[in-house]
């Protein structure tokens, strides 16, 4: 058997009073993908934390690394060793070029022209497989291919364990094949992939084993072949989830309806109209680029819609900021929580009551520390919020309880109208399940709901109804009881 390249024993963390990992234990060897799985708050992003050198264990526990005693692992160390981590964020640099964001940092000697970068970049990607332009800018690329780039980075500064957060949350099928494919490639070149993920299917095929965490423990590790979804669920659970449809019943009530009316932006959409009724989750989906949060965005006011109307119970409101959609009472929970939603670097209060300050603050117009807490505590309790305390910040949470605090926040600004885009990207399967149970809740009490999502097992399970986009168009309206995922991604691909 392989001598691990890298080996966790006893591993244990604390912040304040409160145990984030209790004794972790594994150990993964040379040409290994190891999928870290695990609900939100499990402990995985501790544990990766721990390996990268950003954060110390608690006194007791051992971090060996190719069989010698790391006695403090610190980030300059972690990356002397060949360890490297690809957020979900990537942590580029848009500005530069592809070649600069392979190289630069790395370099192997000083003094580098960019020539040079460009021939060393490309060497990279081509033992990769991957073909990218190397000159051009980093903000040219799609998520996809930025996600190579890091990848290349990682290969360049010789990585040898390559540990990868949510690598696919926001790639399309055919840019997740070919990320599989360099996972091959890696793979067969010794690099070990520890990888992170809530998409089960992903993990059965691309990882040799699993780790399961819970609530800070380590539960089980094993054989990919040891394990089937079922019980990888419970194990990560520690209960049995089943697939719950939640459609709801009785809709159309009154007649009072959200309507969106030949809503048009141009190159993203154009001529989008639709009616939400009465206790009805309505579903938008479609492939990347079909322009389903470009359309989301303009009803909410951060882009500009040239044309179309929205109507709120018969009557017409009018939309050109995110302040005058905030006062008619349509939210909006975005796609990309860390870059469009959460306040990094605020605390959960502060991201909790943003949206709705007046409802914090006292006749003085000033905010209230007790109405906070109040608030605060209450959307805790309510969504089943982990947290340290109240006053975290919020990037200490993991993605799920980010997730749930965001959320909150637009709950608590008393929402009439509220459109979730992807609202379950990079969360586990309990928290998934919670979130659309949350979603039915809100639609039978009155909200008008918009779930737009290409899980289309999410759709499927949870809209009543779906508008079906492609290239910016309306493709089709469907009900989702008589429909299939070969349907919609029928009409998805043909219109």
């Amino acid at each position: 058997m392989s001598t691990p390249l890298l080996e966790l024993k006893n591993i244990s963390k604390s912040y304040s009073s409160v145990r984030v990992l209790n004794n972790i234990n594994f150990s993964v060897v040379p040409g290994e993908v190891r999928a870290l799985v695990g609900e939100n708050g499990a402990g995985k992003s501790t544990t990766v934390k721990i390996i990268a050198g950003v954060e110390q264990p608690d006194s007791g526990g051992e971090i060996y690394y190719n069989g010698e005693l790391i006695h403090k692992m610190t980030v300059k160390h972690s990356l002397e060793l060949g360890v490297s981590v690809i957020y979900q964020d990537l942590s580029l640099f848009p500005n530069l070029s592809v070649a600069e964001n392979i190289v630069k940092g790395s370099e192997k000697k000083f003094f580098v022209g960019l020539n040079t970068y460009k021939k060393q970049a490309s060497a990279v990607l081509e033992s990769l497989g991957v073909d990218i332009d190397t000159s051009l800018l980093l903000s040219e690329l799609s998520i996809g291919k930025q996600q190579l780039v890091a990848i290349a980075r990682a290969m360049y500064s010789e990585a040898k364990l390559i540990i990868m957060d949510e690598p696919t949350s926001t790639l399309s099928s055919t840019e997740v094949e070919l990320l599989f494919d360099v996972i091959a490639r890696l793979k067969e070149s010794g690099v070990c992939i520890i990888y992170i993920s809530h998409k089960l299917d992903e993990i059965f095929t691309v990882a040799d084993s699993i780790t399961v965490l819970r609530d800070g423990e380590h539960i089980e590790t094993g054989a990919i072949d040891t394990f089937d979804q079922e019980k990888l669920i419970k194990l990560m659970v520690g209960r049995e989830l089943r697939f719950v449809p939640f459609h709801g019943t009785d809709i159309g009530g009154s007649g009072t309806t959200f309507s969106v009316n030949n809503f048009t932006l141009e190159p993203y959409f154009r001529n989008i109209s639709f009616d939400v009724r009465e206790r009805e989750v309505f579903g938008i989906t479609g492939l990347v680029g079909a322009g389903r949060s470009e359309l989301a965005q303009s009803i909410f006011g951060i882009r500009k819609a040239s044309s179309g109307e929205i109507f709120l119970g018969g009557e017409k409101i009018s939309i050109s900021h995110t302040n005058d959609a905030i006062q008619a009472g349509v939210c909006y929970l975005p796609e990309d929580r860390r870059t469009q939603g959460l306040l990094m670097g605020q605390t959960v209060t502060r991201n909790t009551t943003s949206a709705n300050l007046r409802g914090v603050s006292n006749k003085a117009s000033l905010i209230s520390g007790q109405k906070e807490k109040k608030v605060v505590e209450e959307y805790i309790e309510r969504l089943a919020i982990k947290l340290p305390s109240i006053e975290s910040h919020i990037e200490r949470l993991s993605g799920g309880n980010q997730q749930k605090v965001l959320i909150s926040r637009w709950l608590n600004a008393g929402p009439r109208v509220l459109i979730v885009d992807e609202p379950t990207t990079g969360v586990d399967v309990g928290t998934k399940q919670e979130i659309h149970r949350l979603l039915r809740e809100l639609a039978n009490n009155g909200v008008f709901i918009v779930l737009i999502s290409s899980d289309l097992l999410e759709v499927l399970a949870v809209s009543d109804r779906v508008l079906v986009m492609r290239n910016g168009n309306a493709a089709d309206l469907v009900e989702t009881k008589s429909a299939s995922q070969e349907s919609i991604m029928e009409k998805s691909l043909l219109g």
